[in-house]
């Protein structure tokens, strides 16, 4: 599946031949045959402009995104992720959502065995802790936005929807060379440090799905950007 998913994404377009019996006929007044993309104008983009000796300038030439970075990086992500599938002793299991390279289902199999989380998992048969990773457009160089999908956690550094509040997964306190691996036993070491339990009420009134857990994530990064993070004390390690 992971080379269609590869094959897909860096498949180039074919270019159009030009018949060169077309490129001699006259052109309608007013048309031209290049497409240019103008900046938005609600945008300031920053281009390189080429002014010719006659002082007219040009169109903006605008710069190209390199898109490949984040697709390259992600199908590294994936494969080291995918070398423990079949090991007994795996804590992780990724795959792709609708193989879509840049929305991820992990499961998450295993924490501390000596938490109350995990004795939760047990006595009500959880296999794994699912959870949903999306990765934006300028991933490696921004964080994924990632949530707890099931069960419904609670404490744990788990809120509302799901939403996860951790600082590398912000932008202030992410950085391009964290791997997911180490952002997912981060989130697991963090559950447990945070007492994480799994929810037990049969009724709850907040809503536990990806646009509250967008919501709240939101109101977390504008609340750290105000007053900080807040370091825990070295005994609590």
């Amino acid at each position: 599946m992971m080379k269609a998913v590869f094959k897909k994404l860096f498949k180039s377009s074919p270019k159009d031949k030009v018949d060169v019996a077309k490129n001699n006929e006259p052109q309608q007044e007013g048309t031209s045959r290049q497409n240019v993309v103008l900046p938005s104008p609600a945008r300031k983009v920053k281009c390189n402009t080429i002014a010719p000796s006659g002082g007219k300038s040009k169109l903006p030439i605008v710069p190209k995104v390199d898109t490949t970075i984040r697709a390259k990086r992600l199908m590294k992500e994936l494969k080291d992720l995918q070398k423990q599938r079949d090991t007994e002793d795996r804590i992780f299991e990724a795959e792709l959502i609708n193989d879509n390279l840049f929305e991820w289902h992990v499961k998450l199999f295993k924490i501390d065995q000596e938490s109350p989380l995990a004795q939760d998992m047990i006595e009500l048969n959880v296999e794994y802790i699912l959870l949903h990773l999306i990765f934006p457009d300028n991933f490696p160089f921004a964080p994924p936005f990632m949530r707890v999908v099931e069960p419904r956690i609670e404490k744990g550094y788990v809120m509302e929807g799901g939403a996860i509040c951790m600082e590398l997964l912000t932008p202030r306190g992410w950085a391009s060379a964290y791997t997911i691996e180490a952002v997912l036993m981060q989130f697991a070491a963090s559950l447990v440090k945070g007492q994480g339990r799994i929810c037990r009420k049969t009724k709850v009134n907040k809503e536990f799905n990806r646009r509250t857990a967008e919501e709240a994530f939101r109101s977390l990064v504008k609340t750290h950007d105000k007053y900080g993070w807040i370091t825990a004390p070295k005994s609590e390690g």
